[in-house]
């Protein structure tokens, strides 16, 4: 069986409540939720953390999988929001083990990459726009999850979705300094 019909008959399994085929399952995708939590978050640290969380909820989670859409996809969803959030906890974190110092609106480019410094700008970027908005850049610029794919997800039109991301682009650019309005 091919490996995406094999994902797809464990998610099937697991949200009707087989325990086995949920272990499968966690196990068969962890590489894909490490390797997704990797291009939010640049810390290879932080993204083990952020998959962690994704395969916690993943399995808390697995009945509500409707297969209204891929497996895959409501996978992808659910990632992006598990890294998004992990990334507000650690920001927390740090602000109060720097007792109250505020986080500098730039990483200090002498300890941070380039990479790792534009990812946390626009992870602080998607905490600026509606979580609605967020959703749909993340899912579309980041994941590369296509117009249809979001709609089904998010049960919106395939329009809604064109003009979320139209707007949450506008958003995020002004947020990042690169929009020239």
């Amino acid at each position: 069986m091919p490996h995406d019909e094999r994902i797809d008959s464990l998610a099937r399994a697991a949200a009707q409540g087989d325990r086995a085929a949920l272990d499968a399952l966690l196990v068969a995708v962890r590489p894909e939720v490490l390797r997704l939590c990797a291009r939010f978050l640049p810390n290879r640290e932080d993204a083990e953390e952020a998959c962690q969380d994704t395969l916690l909820a993943l399995a808390r989670g697995i009945t509500r999988f409707e297969g209204r859409s891929a497996f895959r996809t409501w996978l992808h969803r659910l990632t992006a929001n598990r890294a998004r959030s992990t990334y507000r906890v650690l920001r927390r974190r740090w602000l109060l083990e720097a007792d109250g110092v505020p986080l500098p609106d730039r990483p200090d480019p002498r300890r941070t990459s380039v990479v790792a410094g534009t990812r946390l700008d626009l992870l602080d970027a998607f905490d600026a726009v509606r979580p609605d908005l967020a959703e749909v850049v993340a899912l579309r610029d980041v994941l590369g999850l296509s117009y249809p794919e979001i709609a089904t997800l998010l049960d919106v039109p395939e329009g809604t979705v064109k003009s979320r991301l139209h707007l949450a682009r506008r958003q995020v650019r002004q947020r990042l300094g690169d929009d020239p309005r």
